[in-house]
């Protein structure tokens, strides 16, 4: 069986992880999830990220981070998915918690953060927003 929508599928394994206190998930690899890894672990919401081959199959391994016993993230969430695409300029790009969380965004120069994107002044798709 195919997977239609492998980035809500990424962050249902970090947030599952999460609850269960796990030090770290894996996940079948793309280069798609390795970037949304990337902005997470620039932005402080995980420890890391790693590649590797499990059973002859690229897997990607991330590390979760806690602080005081708690999780860093509270709540992860899928805003643009398979069957409702949200697009957005640089100026209506959302601010997650009033700045506290991040809203990861594709751009033509890549994923990052929306503050990123906004100090660029690029626009995209808004994939997940996290805090």
């Amino acid at each position: 069986m195919t997977m239609q929508d492998p980035i809500a599928d990424m962050l249902t394994r970090v947030r599952n992880g999460q609850a269960s206190a796990k030090q770290s998930v894996s996940m079948p690899y793309s280069k798609l999830k390795r970037a949304v890894a990337q902005v997470l672990a620039d932005e402080g919401f995980i420890q890391g990220h790693s590649s590797g081959e499990v059973n002859g199959r690229a897997t990607l391994t991330i590390e979760l981070k806690y602080h005081d016993g708690a999780p860093v993230i509270d709540a992860v969430r899928r805003i643009s998915r398979p069957g409702l695409r949200v697009y957005r300029a640089s100026d209506d790009l959302p601010r997650v918690m009033g700045g506290l969380g991040i809203a990861i965004v594709s751009t033509s120069r890549g994923l990052m953060s929306d503050r990123a994107a906004r100090t660029q002044h690029i626009g995209g798709e808004i994939l997940c927003t996290v805090c």
